[in-house]
């Protein structure tokens, strides 16, 4: 519903859609090592192809160098590429986990603290780590997200929006 092109709160009582906010992983900066291992595992292995001392065969190269990248690029890009995190405008969701997957949420309804830690190499990147704590279940924390400080303001302003609707369903059920 809009009125004049702004958008109208609904009426009390009435149940809010839940809509996507943000949805991201954490910053790509974790995959760096792994695109050197790539550049120089590639390198090493055109330098060394047909070039080995007797014994040793272009197949044992071949075969050393792919398991090399499985272990040092495909699985960590893996399992960045696993953990999701998604924020809409009832909740916040953690996804990860490669064979079995696990998924935390934490409602913005019932409040929680809001902490963002920055490394130096954080800071650089415009990452942070934040920790979401609502006092009672062990915090979520969401790893080197990008843009840490802009999540930090989106994720106070949908637990503001969150409480004043409960607080204004939970007066007009009084009323009614």
């Amino acid at each position: 519903m809009t009125l004049g092109g702004r958008p109208m709160m609904p009426p009390p009582g009435a149940p809010v859609e839940e809509l996507l906010v943000a949805r991201f992983r954490g910053h790509a900066r974790r995959l760096f090592w792994s695109a050197l291992v790539m550049i120089g595992v590639c390198g090493a292995t055109a330098f060394f192809y047909d070039n080995l001392p007797t014994g040793f065969e272009n197949w044992m190269l071949l075969a050393a160098a792919a398991f090399v990248v499985m272990l040092l690029v495909v699985f960590p890009f893996l399992v960045w590429l696993s953990r999701t995190y998604t924020v809409t405008t009832r909740r916040v969701i953690v996804r990860d986990g490669l064979g079995a997957r696990r998924r935390r949420e934490l409602s913005h309804t019932r409040g929680y603290s809001i902490a963002v830690r920055r490394g130096l190499f954080q800071r650089m990147w415009g990452a942070g780590t934040i920790a979401l704590s609502n006092g009672v279940d062990a915090p979520l924390r969401l790893l080197n997200v990008p843009n840490a400080s802009l999540v930090h303001e989106v994720l106070a302003d949908q637990i503001e929006v969150n409480q004043i609707l409960a607080h204004r369903d939970e007066h007009s059920n009084f009323s009614a």
